[in-house]
């Protein structure tokens, strides 16, 4: 496994107060000097080059960012830059190149720990927190390079409204994303399937708040692995954030470390041949990101294995949990997707 990390990203400074904070970098570089130490491999990231961004951004946007190197700006409510951040966003996109790449070339997992995060960021938009859309430049970098299926699995508590919007007439690239709804940004109902040729490979599994281990358990093994193991892709990128943990200030949800660890699981798993990349996204309880950054390499470095991802977390010392949040965001899924999926 790779890790693609730099303590640069602490550079990008947000105003005092923000939850995208620099302290979420110094987290990342704790989490990389442990894991090195013990041996795992790791590479300082490039910038992207201006091709590879716009491939996903159009040349005015890229300009209007361009602009704002130097100093510090805010692009939206939520979203400011400081004189660094331009460069720094440039490393996040380009560290999640490099993290494709590697999954791609040696079949091999790779993480990407970069900020600002990048899912929200549209097409022409700054939101979100989000300057460049770093998994979305990973893909297309992907498709670009001759794959003609790359799934992304969008794994934060908010939809990737830029992700999405992005490939959403594209049969190349699978989205897929789970998610608190209704929340921020307000996009992601599971009848947002794609238009054109790439009807079906947008598939969104809106979760009420509250969901728990069991909800996520249940969506992951009766729909979002089913398809991607029949969309079979030659590379996963997975938009990793930690967001939807019981302990994170900004969302509502009830997944806990080892419901996150789980899901990489069986991620891992459907990568089938090895080549998954891991790109951070949220997750602003710092120690709950630790956490979870920790179990998704742990996860993520071990030997791909035959075997079943870990035992279903809906049953609690011998109790039953109660998944009817997952069994309803399934009702509405399959009544979105089943012309599209023999898998549902």
């Amino acid at each position: 496994m790779l890790l693609v990390t730099s303590p640069r990203f602490e550079e990008h400074v947000t105003p005092s107060g923000h939850p995208e904070r620099l302290e979420r970098a110094q987290v990342f570089d704790r989490v990389a000097a442990r894991w090195t130490g013990n041996g795992l491999a790791a590479a300082a990231p490039r910038p992207a080059s201006r091709e590879e961004l716009r491939r996903v951004h159009s040349e005015d946007y890229l300009d209007a960012i361009a602009l704002s190197s130097g100093r510090a700006v805010m692009l939206d409510p939520d979203t400011f830059t400081s004189p660094e951040s331009v460069e720094i966003a440039g490393l996040a996109a380009g560290a999640a190149v490099m993290a494709a790449e590697h999954a791609v070339a040696q079949h091999d997992a790779a993480i990407a720990l970069v900020r600002p995060p990048g899912h929200h960021a549209e097409r022409d938009r700054a939101m979100g927190f989000c300057l460049y859309n770093n998994v979305a430049v990973a893909a297309a970098h992907a498709v670009a390079r001759g794959l003609d299926r790359v799934a992304i699995v969008d794994i934060d508590v908010h939809h990737g409204n830029g992700t999405q919007s992005m490939f959403y007439g594209n049969r190349h690239v699978l989205y897929v994303s789970t998610h608190q709804y209704p929340f921020y940004p307000g996009t992601g109902a599971a009848d947002e399937i794609g238009t054109g040729e790439g009807a079906g490979f947008t598939f969104n599994v809106p979760l009420e708040m509250g969901a728990t281990d069991a909800d996520y358990d249940l969506v992951y093994r009766a729909a979002v692995i089913p398809v991607i193991e029949e969309f079979a892709p030659e590379l996963v990128l997975v938009s990793a954030g930690f967001d939807a943990h019981e302990r994170d200030p900004l969302a509502s949800m009830r997944v806990t470390t080892e419901g996150y660890a789980a899901t990489v699981r069986r991620l891992v798993r459907a990568s089938r041949n090895g080549s998954i990349a891991f790109v951070t996204e949220g997750g602003y309880d710092l120690g709950a990101l630790g956490d979870c950054l920790d179990a998704t390499i742990a996860e993520a470095s071990k030997p791909m294995r035959a075997t079943e991802a870990s035992p279903s977390d809906s049953h609690q010392a011998g109790v039953a949990v109660s998944t009817a949040r997952a069994e309803r965001a399934l009702d509405v899924v399959r009544a979105a997707h089943r012309a599209h999926w023999r898998a549902l």
